[in-house]
């Protein structure tokens, strides 16, 4: 008989964004020492998730485990763009260290690292071999970023041999179904609609239950559940991005959201494609003036 599985409901909690909820529910009694280390990292990627950065910096002190230290590198990376290139450099020296380089946690944060940085190809050196189901469902998001929705289909089937009903493989599979789009994105949305009846209502859930709502054309719905994740979150980058998104094709102003985004997510990928077309746009006018 398997052993209970004591951090099931906080690991949810975090792959569906419910950080709070994470961070409050984890108080849990004779954890072994493994499943409190875990416990810690989903606490600390928590607050990252919520910004916390310096929170989780003073936290972790420098005699913890491997797992929270590459945490702590993953707040220190995203705590400030001055911290970037030592908080990588940290991290290729800890990669490269036969006794530490393959811990897991590492690894991830390793992927999570330089997929931030658009070094797809070094993020999946450390993560391609998987050996977990968050390292699977990153490659999955990495192939899809690199558009390669084949090599991502077959990290989902591995996950959905390993566990078919996980929550990060239901979450990966409507991540594939939405890049594939057509008929697909119906299983996608009935997915997030699973989600949304089994468990409390997250920013992450109603942003991708109206992604498939905008790929449907159902624009409307898709505003209505975008303004309720706006509720739960204002400064929520994805929330903004697909409120821009989402405005523009209903012929609304989008100046309001895109002004938020510059504000609490200066590098969002949006910010820059817009950034890119106006500087395109000031040299075209330019070449003719």
């Amino acid at each position: 008989m398997a052993a209970p599985d004591h951090l099931f409901n906080l690991r949810n909690n975090f792959y569906l964004g419910a950080y709070q909820a994470s961070i409050n529910h984890s108080d849990l009694p004779n954890l072994s020492q493994d499943d409190a280390v875990e416990r810690d990292c989903l606490v600390f990627r928590s607050y990252i998730a919520l910004g916390s950065y310096q929170l989780v910096i003073n936290e972790i002190d420098d005699s913890a485990a491997t797992a929270l230290q590459a945490v702590k590198l993953l707040a220190l990376y995203l705590s400030s763009p001055d911290n970037k290139e030592s908080t990588i450099s940290s991290l290729k020296e800890w990669l490269a260290d036969s006794a530490i380089g393959n811990n897991s946690t590492l690894r991830l944060i390793a992927g999570i690292i330089f997929t931030h940085e658009e070094d797809f190809n070094e993020a999946l050196k450390h993560t391609n071999t998987g050996g977990t189901m968050d390292l699977h469902a990153l490659n999955v998001q990495i192939f899809l970023k690199m558009h390669r929705s084949d090599y991502a289909e077959k990290h989902l089937r591995i996950m959905q041999q390993i566990d078919e009903d996980h929550t990060l493989t239901q979450l990966a599979n409507a991540w594939l179904n939405l890049s594939v789009g057509g008929s697909k994105i119906q299983e996608a949305y009935l997915i997030f609609q699973d989600f949304s009846e089994k468990y409390p209502m997250t920013g992450l859930i109603l942003n991708g239950k109206a992604v498939c709502c905008m790929q449907m054309g159902q624009f409307d719905e898709a505003e209505t559940l975008l303004l309720e994740a706006l509720n739960k979150d204002a400064k929520d980058p994805e929330t903004l991005a697909n409120l821009v998104v989402c405005s523009l094709h209903l012929g609304k102003s989008s100046s309001r959201y895109l002004s938020q985004l510059k504000l609490s997510s200066p590098d969002h990928v949006l910010i820059k494609r817009t950034s890119f077309g106006e500087d395109s746009f000031e040299r075209a006018l330019a070449s003719v003036a």
